[in-house]
């Protein structure tokens, strides 16, 4: 027999109608990191009030270290991988290509002024028009090296090609993922309180091998406790969600208010009888209500109640 169904037994003798049997019940915390390490720092023990954003506990982070360290300057190398690509080339190579278009310059200066008197003697019958077609080819030659030179200095000034570019920006963009994950690694190493609570357990010691996932620090914040107890199937009805109880406890002084934030679809701890009309009675369902987490600190885990429903107080008041 379950202790909940002794509970229910035993909450059947002498008490009113409106009057059930329960249990203290709380929902822990488990800290652990999603990453295996030696257990090199513990802040806490069992027994300690932690505040939120309280160091709970250190793995080492030697490794995780030295690989952030690493995303570091994979990082810096793709950025400036990506700002040397976006500018064109060197003040020098810049100055010697525009030396080299305007020395083509002038050769094409030289040429065209050769080619008019080419010209002027072919009209007076002092050379021959052979001579003048290769003063006009000397020309031509030399346009099409000042051309060339000219969109020479123009990609200079350029910087990569646009794919090139975008290669090295989604470069970038994977060393500063990479970076992100390495820093994700080692803040996982270092672990902080995340609500307020109280250490219920303290599961490694320093200098212990802690497994990934493995929880170091069980905690319990107040507002997970709450209160268990089952009524029967004639109550389950009347009762509704955000409805207000009263717990009792013995050593627990006044009445705690609690509100009811769980009510079970399905019968839980009865005897193994076939349903029928008759045994119908016997179901019991289990309800949760959760008192404020002021109050919550006067309850223990596992600690028997009686629970009281609001609605039945008022209507005995009236």
């Amino acid at each position: 027999m379950s202790f909940c169904t002794l509970l229910l037994l035993a909450g059947c003798g002498n008490k009113p109608s409106d009057f059930f049997s329960g249990y203290a019940e709380a929902d822990y915390v488990h800290l652990a990191s999603p990453i295996a390490g030696t257990l090199t720092k513990l802040y806490l023990k069992r027994g300690d009030n932690a505040a939120q954003g309280a160091p709970a506990f250190v793995l080492e982070q030697e490794s995780e270290r030295a690989a952030r360290e690493d995303a570091i300057s994979h990082l810096q190398r793709a950025q400036a991988q990506l700002a040397d690509l976006k500018k064109g080339k060197r003040p020098d190579e810049i100055a010697e290509a525009q030396a080299q278009l305007a020395q083509a310059q002038a050769a094409l200066l030289l040429s065209s002024a050769d080619l008019i008197r080419q010209q002027k003697l072919v009209t007076a019958k002092f050379i021959s028009p052979a001579q003048l077609d290769a003063a006009r080819a000397a020309v031509g030659s030399d346009k099409a090296h000042v051309n060339e030179l000219q969109a020479q200095l123009r990609v200079t000034r350029l910087g990569a090609r646009s794919d090139e570019i975008s290669a090295a920006a989604q470069d970038v963009k994977s060393a500063a993922a990479q970076l992100a994950e390495a820093n994700w690694k080692v803040d996982q190493k270092t672990l902080r309180i995340p609500v307020p609570a109280e250490v219920v357990d303290v599961l490694y010691q320093e200098g212990e091998l802690v497994a990934a996932g493995g929880p170091v620090v069980t905690l319990l914040p107040p507002q997970n406790i709450k209160a268990r107890f089952f009524v029967p199937e004639a109550i389950l009805g009347t009762l509704q969600i955000g409805q207000s109880v009263s717990l009792q406890c013995d050593g627990c002084g006044a009445a705690i208010p609690a509100t009811i934030t769980f009510l079970s679809p399905t019968a839980e701890y009865t005897a193994p009888l076939i349903y029928s009309k008759e045994n119908r009675s016997t179901l019991v369902f289990m309800i949760e209500a959760r008192p404020s987490p002021q109050d919550a600190r006067r309850l223990h885990p596992g600690q028997p109640l009686e629970i009281r429903l609001a609605t039945a107080v008022a209507q005995k008041n009236q």
